[in-house]
């Protein structure tokens, strides 16, 4: 067969064949397919907070689904009014000055980072990205036309890169540097004074910089940290910057996302939503309104909670001999190092597990505790534990690990 009709007949294209699906979704479908068949399962997979939606929110949503105005189109790039709720939500939170012009309503914040990443690269361009990495942005890049070049800071730097280990990597083709802080999936917040060393190195060398701001209000212990265009103003016409609701106001399934940068880029990934989605649903940018014109109480009692199970799972896991888990200072997850538990005999009958994948089969099968390895972050011999679901959970689940491990 000639390689054209090859080609033809290959039935999936190489580009959307080559994704990968989400790691931390597969464990969390998997999980949640165990439990229906009646197993005990506790999962520590997704990233998602265990509290509803605050009552003012849904309600605006009711009211929403009433009116009329909402069963139709509207403008592709969000609601004008959630727009505006958006800027002044921005000047509040994080002091960045914007227009809503510099402002795209997104399906979540995933089509917020698929739409800077295909509006800012074209094929060969390198992506510096940070690793240990959310499972998404590899893909968005490489679905983009992009390259991601890959940078691992691991425990002994709380998971932070410095500026000497971007310039290690950066070549002629680096185009962007993807700057995540609070970190999904280490927990890992810069302080300001390291963001701005960041940043200056990125404005020296003429790059452009994605920041992901999706857990910008899960912060603990007092770290002064910020946001990068605020902290290095002279970069902010080469910044975008992506953030949601999903997390700060307990809204992962209303999918309502946004992208802020300058307005010709913001144009630009607005024609391509245009093309993509058309508007996100009238009904979940109504919700949205209602939670980023409200104030911050929703997020200051989830932290609460998320705070005291932060301190519990690092304890409870820096029991287990073979487990080093570093405290992380944001978001909700813990990203332990499980080195010391491979390639040795575990439990009774004395499997090894060579990997932290294998590690983490291992832990559902015995255990029925579902974790995400740190293959899927781009680190091997770690694993990620959202620590955003029940205390009793929470508490029982670690409990069964000490157990399996002792």
């Amino acid at each position: 067969m000639c390689a054209h009709h090859a080609a033809r007949d290959r039935r999936v294209s190489n580009r959307i064949g080559s994704i990968a699906e989400s790691a931390t979704l597969k464990v969390d479908a998997k999980a949640k397919a165990l439990k229906a068949e009646g197993r005990p399962v506790i999962g520590f997979g997704a990233g998602e907070p265990d509290f509803p939606t605050p009552d003012y929110v849904v309600e605006a949503a009711v009211e929403a689904c009433r009116d009329p105005k909402n069963h139709r189109y509207t403008p592709a790039g969000g609601l004008p009014e959630l727009k505006k709720a958006i800027v002044e939500k921005t000047r509040r939170d994080s002091g960045l000055e914007i227009e809503p012009s510099q402002v795209l309503v997104t399906n979540g914040g995933k089509q917020a980072i698929y739409a800077a990443f295909a509006t800012m690269l074209d094929p060969g361009d390198e992506v510096i990205v940070p690793a240990p990495y959310w499972t998404t942005y590899p893909e968005s890049i490489q679905l983009a036309g992009g390259t991601a070049v890959e940078v691992l800071a691991d425990e002994t730097q709380d998971y932070k890169v410095t500026p000497e280990q971007l310039e290690a990597v950066r070549t002629e083709a680096t185009k962007v540097l993807l700057f995540v802080s609070p970190s999904n999936p280490t927990g890992a917040v810069y302080t300001a004074e390291e963001i701005r060393a960041i940043g200056r190195w990125a404005e020296e060398h003429g790059l452009w910089v994605l920041t992901d701001e999706i857990y910008e209000h899960l912060v603990y212990d007092g770290v002064e940290t910020g946001s990068l265009p605020v902290l290095c103003p002279s970069l902010a016409d080469h910044c975008v910057v992506v953030n949601g609701v999903a997390k700060t106001y307990a809204m992962t399934g209303w999918r309502v996302g946004w992208m802020i940068g300058p307005a010709d880029l913001v144009k630009a990934a607005t024609n391509l939503q245009s093309h993509a989605t058309s508007n996100v649903s009238n009904v979940a940018q109504r919700a949205a309104l209602a939670a980023v014109s409200g104030d911050l109480a929703a997020v200051e009692e989830m932290k609460l909670a998320f705070d005291r199970r932060r301190r519990t799972i690092v304890t409870m896991l820096n029991e287990i001999d073979g487990v080093v888990c570093p405290t992380p200072h944001g978001a909700f997850y813990a990203y332990p190092s499980v080195k010391g538990l491979l390639g040795r005999p575990l439990g009774e009958d004395g499997v090894v597990a060579e990997d932290s994948t294998q590690l983490a089969e291992y832990i559902l099968e015995r255990a029925e505790v579902a974790v995400v390895p740190g293959e899927a972050f781009g680190s091997p011999g770690y694993l990620r534990l959202s620590y955003a679901l029940g205390d009793d959970d929470l508490a029982e689940g670690i409990t069964r690990l000490q157990k399996l491990f002792a």
